[in-house]
């Protein structure tokens, strides 16, 4: 078992420093969807809260690291986006 460390802060709502052994990131968003910055990749994630279903998916600013498939962002990322906010909309109403 090895030895973690995370710990996120709150600067504004909506947007957290997040500090752990591998460096500091920054994240933008809150449920249903969020992008991690580190580095020169950028990490999406979008869910619908309270059910455990999410989409990650993670992108490199450096093109020589982006293979072909991972260029744009995939047709699943937006079903799961609409998906999403969808069950927001009901819940919220």
């Amino acid at each position: 078992m090895g030895l973690r460390f995370r710990k996120r802060i709150k600067i504004l709502p909506g947007l957290w420093l997040n500090l752990s052994k591998s460096g500091i990131s920054t994240s933008v968003g809150g449920k249903g969807l969020t992008v991690n910055i580190k580095d020169d990749k950028t990490r999406t994630t979008v869910g619908i809260p309270g059910s455990g279903l999410s989409y990650t998916e993670t992108t490199s600013r450096n093109p020589s690291k982006v293979t072909p498939e991972r260029q744009g962002i995939s047709a699943r990322f937006w079903l799961l986006l609409i998906v999403a906010v969808g069950v927001m909309v009901i819940l919220v109403h």
